[in-house]
């Protein structure tokens, strides 16, 4: 049964409180409620009001700093409707600027704000979507949203993959457990991202299975791998590696931590070039690894770390971590060697990054030239009212 939106229950703020609304921004802190439903439960369905009774937005309840995250701003139902309304959205822009094509069917449907859902993430690999809940209230609505994406891809689509456990708050209240919301049964393993094959891996792999929104900045360092030495750090399943070898590389190194990561990306440079000696995978520390390398080694290093930053607390460790490991990477570089570096941290500011990176180079007293400034690609829009969703920064640098 569809609820009447006028059975939400309802948040009033507190007055002067809904500028941000106004220029639609599309979070409510605590701060700036004035009163709520005494019975109002996590993940539910709110009205918000101005502190005059005017409407003003409706979206997801939760405890925390973030009380409200809107989802709309009409008062309107958050029915079956609602949701194929928002995919199809997000699909129509996919399509608009040619994204989705048989040599690329790997690509990010549904990025939070930037597409109008906060808390909400579904990524599409091949046959198959895997969804991320990183609110309670996306993860209560996980089955709507689940009947949405088959009424929206049709015979596209195969399988929905859920995979929250680690991205909720109270994951132990919640039911919160990976596994299949649609099929399961016939899964295309082999996924193509601009002509090449990889394995993602959503059961078990980082995020929802493969870093999908590196996929501009693997095209660009295709360009500059002819016939260069490289050194893929943090390579977690290899997509830099292969493209760097589909560009000419003389030799590919990739490295990570993970022992796991590191069969993955020799199962997907594989696929694309079947007993190509030209590559070799290390699983090791990275920062051991820098520092037992010789200068001039390689001619081109990609830096391409997790999260060094996930709160604002940890800034200015981040900070210090991305200094750290840029001086290494600029002393070890040879001359005219290039650089390509990134922060995947939200909290870090383009700015605070770029200060960075120009104090790694200053320390390690080599000339560095900035050739591009990297982004997220179109399928992680950022809506122009929630500049937070700007969240990966690249440099790609050339160092003499």
């Amino acid at each position: 049964m569809i609820k009447d939106t006028m059975n939400y229950k309802k948040i009033k703020l507190k007055p002067k409180k809904e500028e941000s609304l106004k220029r639609f921004h599309p979070w409510i802190f605590s701060g700036a409620i004035q009163s709520k439903d005494d019975t109002l439960e996590e993940g539910e369905i709110v009205n918000v009001y101005t502190a005059s009774n005017e409407f003003i937005a409706v979206g997801h309840y939760q405890i925390g700093s973030i009380e409200v995250r809107v989802l709309s701003f009409e008062e309107e139902a958050i029915d079956l409707d609602f949701w194929v309304k928002r995919l199809s959205s997000a699909l129509e822009l996919r399509k608009s600027i040619g994204l989705i094509s048989p040599d690329n069917n790997s690509y990010r449907l549904v990025h939070g704000e930037g597409d109008n859902l906060p808390g909400l993430i579904i990524d599409v690999y091949a046959d198959t979507a895997v969804i991320q809940s990183h609110s309670v209230g996306m993860h209560e609505s996980r089955n709507i949203i689940c009947k949405a994406l088959v009424a929206v891809l049709g015979d596209n689509l195969k399988n929905i993959y859920y995979k929250s456990e680690t991205t909720l708050p109270y994951k132990a209240n919640l039911g919160a457990e990976n596994g299949y919301l649609h099929g399961g049964k016939d899964i295309a393993e082999v996924a193509i991202e601009n002509g090449l094959k990889f394995y993602p891996d959503w059961e078990k792999g980082q995020k929802t299975g493969f870093f999908v929104d590196q996929r501009d900045n693997r095209s660009l360092l295709e360009k500059y791998a002819n016939g260069k030495s490289i050194l893929n750090m943090f390579c977690y399943t290899g997509g830099f590696s292969f493209y760097a070898m589909r560009g000419g590389a003389k030799l590919v190194h990739s490295v990570d931590s993970s022992s796991k990561a590191v069969m993955l990306t020799n199962k997907n440079v594989a696929i694309n070039f079947p007993d190509d000696e030209r590559h070799e995978a290390f699983a090791e520390d990275a920062f051991k690894f820098l520092g037992k390398i010789n200068k001039g080694d390689y001619d081109l290093i990609i830096l391409d770390p997790p999260a060094f930053a996930k709160h604002r607390g940890a800034i200015r460790n981040a900070l210090q971590g991305y200094k750290r490991l840029n001086a290494i990477a600029f002393d070890k570089i040879v001359s005219g060697g290039i650089v390509f570096t990134f922060s995947c941290s939200q909290v870090i500011t383009k700015e605070a990054f770029r200060l960075a990176v120009f104090s790694a180079a200053a320390l390690s007293g080599r000339k560095v030239r900035i050739l591009h400034q990297l982004t997220q690609p179109a399928d992680h829009p950022i809506n122009i009212y929630h500049p937070e969703g700007e969240y990966l920064k690249g440099l790609v640098l050339y160092v003499e």
